[in-house]
């Protein structure tokens, strides 16, 4: 008997058809991976089987028995966990207090929590200090917490929608670790997921969503990845070397004319936390116009604090920054996407987006300026434009009015990214993890549209924990280890091992 079965399970919202005519089983002890590009439906499939929407038709059923969970505390309470793709953690506690919430009543056993939560990441390979407070971990850190209040349940289902999105090599190869052990243990495990290497790895099988629709299925995902890929974005996948499009390559200056004003120049910039600790150490690079310059290491290693000083959104200590010649150091948010910046952030909803806004003000929201007539907004221009970005950056949505909390979140990324390059006068782009969660059809689309900037003569730097990606798509790579640059090479595969080297402290 399937531990889970999924017979005609179909979902609206509004005029939207998300999900229609569902149909497909789960045993106990298999890892079963959802495929299917950025809105496809997968998350939407879901947040049904977790209770998070209830479906419109069709049934459900758990070891046999009918099951229609009213909300998530009703399948928590049968045995099914989620990790759901945006966290869902509460920021201004600790981690031992957010595994707590909702499972505790009483005096509450901070210490007894903590123990059995190291003993679970020591176990899994994702330790955790318990007493750290939660908005001060990196991303890739967040989505261990998430993990782990999981695993402390005991699950007999586990839904992961896209947990690798956040973590680095290392991370994924012991969440992957964690999908078997719980597997092998008797526990069903679905995985939503893009990456091609973890279908391999730990697949038993495998269904793919377009439109709403299964139109694929695999008993054998790891010979049959080519006809699932192309049943996934409708036309064959090439390998990664012909798929990312290659940086431009720059003309060299005339000899006797001056070079170019950089199209970023950035001048020891230090950045000291509250406590004292240096997070990024004389952070010294020049960005040439027309030039991608890739930043490796391991997460938490200065990225987040580069990104908030270049976008405006943190303070630094020491140091200063100049795109194309003007000193924007200290100037604010505003200020530096008025100079010509364009800046796609780590975490999109933190600072990237509105969700409660309107897919069209989302995505004009630099310049809603433009649209005001008479202090009023001129709507139907709005909605114009912004449903000719979406056709351009394929960006797909019930409409420019559609909510953009109910966007994806692969396509919520592609609508920031194609806000950013739009922006009047753009100089300089930084883009910090740009492809993360997308599928790989998304992921050839943004470095497209990244490329096409960059030929233009927009200067990017780009922050990515995707070492392939920055390989083939920058000019030169420089590592973070500790807040300093460990050093800086050409992006080429020749140079792999000598990245990691530095990605890992050493020095050659």
């Amino acid at each position: 008997m399937p531990l889970l079965e999924l017979d005609g399970l179909g979902k609206s919202f509004g005029r939207l058809r998300v999900l229609d005519d569902i149909s497909l089983s789960l045993e106990a002890g298999e890892v079963h991976c959802l495929l299917g590009e950025n809105g496809a439906g997968k998350s939407t499939l879901c947040n049904l089987i977790f209770g998070v929407h209830a479906p419109d038709g069709g049934t459900m059923k758990l070891d046999g028995a009918p099951y229609r969970p009213a909300r998530p505390a009703d399948a928590l309470a049968q045995g099914i966990a989620m990790v759901h793709q945006h966290f869902s953690l509460v920021p201004d506690v600790s981690v031992v207090d957010n595994l707590l919430l909702g499972q505790s009543r009483g005096v509450l056993k901070r210490a007894e929590c903590a123990e059995r939560m190291q003993a679970l990441g020591q176990r899994y390979g994702m330790p955790l200090d318990p007493y750290a407070k939660v908005s001060d971990l990196s991303v890739g850190e967040r989505q261990r917490v998430e993990i782990v209040k999981c695993l402390m349940r005991e699950p007999r289902l586990l839904v992961l929608d896209e947990p690798t999105a956040v973590l680095l090599p290392d991370e994924i190869q012991a969440l992957l670790q964690v999908c078997q052990r719980v597997a092998e243990q008797g526990c069903g495990v679905v995985l939503v997921t893009h990456k091609l290497a973890e279908i391999r790895q730990v697949a038993r099988r495998a269904t793919v969503l377009r439109g709403g629709r299964i139109v694929a299925r695999s008993d054998q995902p790891a010979e049959d990845i080519t006809s699932l890929v192309r049943a996934m974005i409708q036309r064959d996948l090439a390998d990664p070397s012909d798929v990312l499009p290659a940086a431009p390559a720059r003309a060299a200056t005339p000899s006797g004319e001056a070079e170019p004003v950089p199209a970023l120049m950035v001048d020891g910039l230090t950045v000291r936390d509250a406590q004292g600790v240096t997070r990024l150490d004389n952070f010294t690079v020049m960005v040439a116009p027309g030039e991608i310059v890739g930043v490796a290491g391991v997460e938490g290693n200065g990225q987040v604090e580069l990104a908030g000083v270049l976008s405006g959104l943190m303070d630094n200590t020491e140091g200063r920054f100049f795109v194309a010649g003007e000193d924007l150091t200290g100037r604010s948010a505003g200020a530096i996407t008025a100079a010509g910046v364009g800046i796609v952030p780590e975490d999109r909803h933190a600072s990237g987006c509105v969700t409660q806004m309107s897919v069209a003000e989302n995505m004009l929201l630099n310049r809603l300026g433009d649209y005001r007539r008479w202090g009023l907004l001129d709507r139907a221009a709005l909605k114009r434009d912004a449903q000719q970005l979406m056709l351009t950056y394929d960006v797909r949505a019930a409409g420019p009015d559609a909510a953009f909390s109910g966007l994806s979140g692969g396509n919520q990324q592609k609508a920031v990214l194609a806000r950013e390059l739009t922006t009047d006068g753009l100089k300089f782009l930084m883009a910090a993890q740009p492809t993360r969660g997308l599928d790989v059809g998304a992921v050839e689309a943004v470095y497209g549209h990244i490329v096409g900037a960059c030929a233009r003569g927009v200067g990017v730097l780009l922050i990515s924990s995707e070492l392939d990606e920055l390989l083939h798509v920058a000019d030169r790579i420089l590592v973070l280890y500790r807040g300093r640059i460990m050093g800086e090479c050409e992006a080429h595969a020749s140079q792999r091992e000598r990245i990691g080297a530095w990605m890992a402290g050493q020095t050659q």
